[in-house]
């Protein structure tokens, strides 16, 4: 469904003015929007796969492990599909909490395409270069947002989700290297236009919320504190959008309905987007690429 569609229908979470901020600026942040009772069994949840991580002593399709990972001292990057490791995250993905607020941007039907967990454990190595996701995982329009949720909240020492302004009206970059690599990252040489004044860094207490724009320019720097950032990032789209390649990160959920109805009919946006390496072969993460920054997406 595309932006003037979905402005048809009334709002269910945000207000018109935050909602306008959405497709305005590419993103709109709601401090404090989870509560506490979600938080807290959000939390039990990562907790007990940090502890299933013990027994893990290399990065697999589900564990990104950080450096210094150990089963005494157990220390994530990343966790693929939350919802599929733990029921909590697939109830809390499918809460009215999430997807009303879903529906204020991408319409009244609502599709569920994929989630992760960044733990972002403290003291890290790894934060992410300033890259667009809609490449990763394309659709037939622009509408899949990804909804990040701070589970403990972010300091600007934690490395939090920081995204240029008004980059989503812009063109998209492409997220392959000189060697042909997918490392879902923008050249330096395409970042000239990128100064700190476009530059707004989400940071808030436990709850905070943000709603990215699939098209956003956005990155991070690792977390430089002892605490973990965990940020969970489901993506959903309207109902009737649907994804031209696998995903990168697949689960059974994707393609749920997750809030009203099935679409009859797809929704098209004719701008270009780069295709991404076919998935069907298997997702070979970005940080198995060479690259100094230590970067992963």
């Amino acid at each position: 469904m595309k932006p003037q569609d979905v402005l048809q229908h009334p709002t269910n979470v945000l207000t018109a003015a935050q909602r306008r901020q959405f497709f305005d600026k590419g993103f709109v942040a709601l401090p404090d929007y989870v509560p506490e009772r979600w938080l807290a069994r959000l939390r039990a949840a990562m907790a007990e796969l940090l502890d299933c991580s013990r027994a893990k002593t290399q990065t697999d399709s589900i564990y990104v492990l950080e450096e210094g990972h150990s089963a005494n001292d157990p220390r994530l990057h990343r966790v693929a599909s939350p919802q599929d490791q733990h029921p909590t995250f697939w109830e809390f993905m499918t809460d009215p909490v999430m997807t009303d607020l879903a529906a204020d941007v991408v319409g009244p039907d609502v599709k569920f395409h994929h989630a992760k967990l960044n733990v972002k454990s403290g003291k890290g190595s790894r934060g992410f270069s300033w890259h667009q996701d809609i490449p990763a995982w394309p659709h037939t329009d622009f509408s899949p947002v990804t909804i990040g949720v701070y589970i403990d909240g972010c300091t600007p020492e934690q490395g939090p989700l920081s995204v240029a302004e008004g980059s989503h009206d812009g063109p998209l970059f492409s997220m392959y290297d000189d060697d042909g690599n997918y490392v879902v990252k923008i050249r330096d040489r395409d970042l000239g236009w990128l100064t700190d004044d476009k530059i707004r860094r989400i940071t808030g207490g436990p709850g905070t919320t943000l709603l990215l724009n699939c098209r956003a320019v956005h990155g991070s720097a690792p977390n430089t504190e002892t605490a973990a950032r965990p940020l969970l990032l489901p993506v959903y789209s309207s109902a009737d959008s649907f994804p031209i390649t696998p995903s990168p990160i697949p689960s059974p959920h994707q393609g749920d309905i997750v809030r009203g109805l099935p679409a009859r009919f797809a929704s098209f946006d004719t701008r270009p987007v780069e295709m991404p390496p076919d998935w069907r072969g298997g997702y070979k993460p970005v940080w198995m690429h060479k690259n100094k920054d230590k970067v992963a997406y």
